[in-house]
């Protein structure tokens, strides 16, 4: 069976080989190598979506694990959730220049693959086409598919045929039905306009207008917005605000620079943010379960992520130990046991099999925003972050005796503040 075959398969079997396969490729052990090991994470996370999407078969094949016992009505947008959410965590790898030979191979395989369910999802006569309309849920993973586009224009836009061009469009457009609530919601319309501006379809310059206004009047000081005009205490700032924040500015002010005077300050602010996230990783890979939506895992590091890929970390947090970081989180939480079902499908929990734990709008699509923690692959292999030695990260260095920096807050009033007018 070739590697094509392989993927398609969508069962554990293929998965499992995948692990092999992928170190062979890379030429070193998957769990030696980190960026192996990132890719084996990868590519077994999203091979069972992919390789059911591209066949038109996710409905057909996908489970719909809802332990609030809601699975019809989560059945109208786990689909989109779970293809969403993958795309936006894979699209730098996808859009990333030539690795090493075994890796390119496979991410020229998943770029098809992407593809293939891009039309799938957005094709009106597929089986597998999506609700992007219908309910208030579609609007937050038309943006996260939105995102995932635009952070591959090459591969996911570019080269796409006329025929899933307008499909896609229109997709979008129709989630313009769904009013979003006055919180992180805002970001989603935004999103999805910013993304319509790359496109070349008619953009409402008004929601992102609106949403970044928004989210600046909610920012509370030290790299930290409100959810809305409160503070909650979970990992939102990172599972969505200030990762598509920032990739609106980065959209919409290559088309006007009426938005330009925010983007300094947010950038500060998101470094900042950056810094509290790394050091909220224990010496153990472990962080602390707070707030809402943990059944997303190491999808709580997006910022983190996010910085990385951007190459704006803070001053005093080296990429290689923020890949330490990562590699230590992803492997304790997609190690353990009931992690991923007997078809490898992701179940719902935080570190393993919890669906106790589980909000109700959370099922099974809804877990694969973990795929925000991989921002970084596309950072070509000889970039510091993937080429420095590991290091310890702040944790494990002040809990070992270590030597580590003193934290300092941003400051309300200095370096990052921005009018709220």
């Amino acid at each position: 069976m070739d590697r094509r075959q392989f993927l398609l398969t969508g069962t554990a079997v293929g998965a499992a080989s995948f692990v092999d396969l992928t170190a062979q490729t890379t030429g070193t052990s998957a769990a030696k190598d980190d960026r192996a090991s990132w890719v084996e994470v990868l590519t077994r996370v999203a091979q069972p979506v992919l390789a059911a999407l591209s066949a038109r078969e996710l409905k057909k094949r996908m489970p719909v694990e809802a332990p609030h016992g809601n699975a019809e009505e989560r059945r109208q947008f786990t689909y989109l959730e779970a293809f969403g959410r993958l795309l936006a965590g894979i699209a730098p790898w996808l859009e990333s220049a030539p690795s090493s030979h075994g890796e390119e191979t496979l991410r020229r395989q998943y770029v098809e693959l992407s593809r293939e369910a891009l039309d799938a999802a957005t094709d009106p006569r597929s089986p597998d086409c999506m609700n992007f309309s219908r309910g208030a849920q579609p609007v937050v993973d038309t943006a996260f598919l939105a995102l995932g586009i635009v952070r591959a224009p090459g591969e996911l836009w570019s080269k796409l045929d006329d025929r899933v061009r307008r499909n896609t469009i229109a997709a979008l457009e129709s989630s313009r039905t769904i009013l979003p609530g006055y919180n992180n919601w805002l970001l989603f319309s935004a999103m999805v306009e910013a993304a319509l501006s790359l496109m070349g379809a008619q953009w409402d310059r008004m929601r992102v207008d609106y949403a970044i206004r928004a989210v600046n009047s909610w920012y509370l000081g030290d790299g930290i917005y409100g959810d809305g005009p409160e503070l909650h205490c979970d990992f939102y700032n990172s599972f969505v605000i200030q990762p598509m924040l920032l990739k609106i500015l980065d959209m919409v002010s290559t088309k006007t620079t009426a938005w330009q005077p925010f983007a300094p300050a947010m950038v500060e602010r998101a470094r900042r943010y950056a810094a509290i996230q790394e050091r909220l990783i224990g010496p153990d890979g472990s962080f602390s379960p707070i707030g809402r939506s943990l059944s997303y895992r190491f999808g709580a590091f997006h910022l983190l992520a996010e910085m990385a890929l951007r190459r704006q970390l803070p001053d005093d947090v080296a990429p290689g130990q923020v890949r330490a970081a990562l590699t230590a989180v992803m492997r304790r939480m997609i190690d353990a046991p009931g992690t991923f079902d007997e078809n490898g499908w992701l179940r719902v929990g935080f570190c393993g099999h919890q669906p106790e734990m589980a909000e109700a709008y959370i099922s099974t699509g809804s877990c694969y925003l973990c795929a925000a923690a991989w921002l970084p692959l596309g950072l070509p292999a000889s970039d510091p972050f993937w080429a420095e030695a590991r290091k310890p990260w702040t944790s494990k260095k002040a809990w070992s005796g270590q030597e580590f920096p003193a934290d300092a807050a941003l400051g309300a009033h200095g370096k990052g503040s921005l009018s709220r007018a």
